[in-house]
């Protein structure tokens, strides 16, 4: 039986793997420097089965586990990060959040096309002033009879501007109260919902970043996910899974910087023979090599604990946070293996460089997880 789960694995990897090659790879730096965000290459990815990768066949989607989701965004993201970033969040975040918490009619409504790649999700906690201290979030959502309206601006979301769904958390109860956030599904071409300004960012550039605007956006309470009140409980379950999700981006976008790094090293002759024969260059070889192991067993330690049902928030925090300050440091001795050409944007390392940063930013900083972290730690002592 084993055998058979890691044959079927092997093959999800290498599906993502050749679609990375084919449909990604040759247009990446364009994408890259244009900041386009490819809408149709998510089309595409749905008609792979990629967008709705945890979500049960009745509902239209691929019904894998971690271990595969994992797989997909590490094959994707070792070509781009920017992509694998995306998909990510459109898969954990969106979507995820309407399987785990919406109504039967809700996952009917909303999940199918979102697991086909018709329908790109965005996913809004995040505001101008309240990053992880999202207990003070201003965006509210005042009762109306059978409708709430939500006023208040949401910032750093992906596909803020290019979503066709939102699962948006606003307040509708008192400040700093745990119990007084609600979560909505709230659909483009509402009346005001609007996307705000796109920024301009060092790397992930191909992943859509964007304001979510509310000016008293009318939206009925049967796009309520779960119970009012819940949203903030909702919220830190999700970015349970979403840690999972920034774990497996670092990975791989670690492996690209890597394997880039390797082939480099084997080709670029200096005095007389490949840098790679050289102590200094092996060695940096040697510990990203190390690295990736760890990062790899934290990453699938946590996935195997997410389709067991199991609690996964100190494991999620510990992938996460270890899997993308690698990223970092891997990507960063890319560049010193390649020399004077892995600053250029003729070798993939730069990109890497640029991308893996966020990694350590997004879904809770490195310091939050830390504190997430220690917190669990100090649990009843």
């Amino acid at each position: 039986m084993l055998a058979e789960v890691e044959e079927n694995l092997q093959l999800i990897e290498q599906s993502a793997k050749d679609f990375a090659e084919q449909y990604i790879r040759p247009h990446l730096m364009e994408w890259d420097e244009a900041q386009h965000f490819p809408v149709d290459l998510f089309r595409k990815m749905g008609e792979q089965g990629f967008m709705g990768v945890l979500v049960p066949e009745e509902y239209g989607g691929s019904g894998l586990g971690y271990q595969e989701y994992i797989s997909i965004i590490v094959e994707i993201a070792k070509v781009c990060g920017s992509i694998g970033l995306s998909l990510a969040a459109h898969n954990s975040l969106c979507t995820n959040h309407i399987l785990m918490f919406g109504t039967e009619e809700q996952k009917q409504k909303y999940l199918p096309k979102l697991a086909s790649g018709e329908h790109i999700g965005a996913w809004g906690l995040t505001e101008p002033n309240t990053g992880s201290d999202a207990m003070r979030m201003k965006c509210t959502a005042t009762k109306d009879g059978d409708y709430y309206i939500l006023n208040g601006a949401k910032c750093w979301i992906t596909h803020g501007k290019s979503g066709d769904v939102a699962v948006v958390i606003a307040r509708t109860g008192e400040l700093l109260d745990s119990h007084g956030m609600t979560t909505f599904v709230v659909e483009r071409g509402t009346t005001g919902f609007n996307a705000g300004k796109k920024e301009n960012k060092l790397g992930m550039r191909a992943s859509e970043t964007a304001e979510m605007i509310f000016d008293n956006c009318r939206i009925h309470k049967s796009q309520i996910l779960g119970e009012e009140g819940e949203g903030f409980i909702q919220a830190m379950k999700i970015l349970d899974g979403g840690r999972v999700s920034i774990a497996s981006l670092s990975l791989g976008i670690a492996k690209g910087a890597y394997e880039a790094s390797v082939k480099y090293a084997k080709e670029r002759e200096q005095f007389g023979k490949p840098i790679a024969k050289f102590q200094a260059i092996a060695f940096k070889l040697a510990d990203m090599a190390t690295k990736l192991e760890a990062a790899e067993l934290l990453t699938r330690q946590a996935g195997r604990l997410k389709d067991e049902h199991k609690y996964v928030t100190k494991k999620a925090a510990i992938a996460k946070y270890y899997a993308s300050e690698i990223a970092v440091e891997i990507s960063t001795d890319a560049i010193q293996i390649h020399g004077g050409y892995g600053y250029t944007k003729d070798f993939p390392v730069e990109k890497f460089y640029r991308d893996a940063k966020l990694c350590t930013i997004g879904e809770g900083t490195s310091e939050i997880q830390k504190l997430v972290i220690s917190r669990e730690l100090l649990k009843g002592k």
